[in-house]
């Protein structure tokens, strides 16, 4: 059984924008969710007095959660096998991010047909910001 993204071949892509213009509330709301309450996230004191930054900045999680969205929303929730990335450069509050996924291989795993995708998630400035890689399942084993 194939899935709603019809077949996939080497070269295809798709490009989501994930959030346009990131707010402080949103990066305090994945705090919450996450547990992690870093002031450098939080505490705009903290974060510019102490750690030197211009602004409070989002979770690298964040980011890569919101990336992986680029692959779920093509492939399907619950598809992906593996998913890795770098943070390049933070994530501020105002920021827009748009992820481009593009599919760099085919093959096989547990008679499964998967797909192997380049991603990478770019800020308004064109910058950069994660690259990654990610496998995922885009063809059920007969019966399944």
């Amino acid at each position: 059984m194939a899935l709603d993204a019809g077949p996939l071949s080497i070269g295809d892509n798709r490009e989501q924008v994930l959030v346009d213009g990131l707010s402080r509330t949103q990066i305090v709301m994945y705090a919450g969710a996450s547990g992690d309450y870093n002031p450098l996230h939080t505490d705009e004191v903290f974060a510019t007095k102490v750690g030197g930054y211009p602004s409070v900045f989002a979770h690298g999680m964040l980011t890569m959660g919101m990336t992986a969205r680029v692959l779920t929303d093509w492939v399907g929730v619950g598809r992906l096998l593996s998913y890795g990335a770098r943070l390049l450069k933070p994530v501020w509050p105002g920021d827009t991010l748009v992820a481009r996924a593009e599919v760099t291989g085919m093959g096989t795993e547990a008679g499964r047909r998967t797909a192997d995708f380049a991603v990478v998630t770019r800020n308004q400035h064109g910058e950069t910001v994660l690259a990654g890689t990610a496998r995922a399942l885009v063809e059920l084993a007969p019966g399944g």
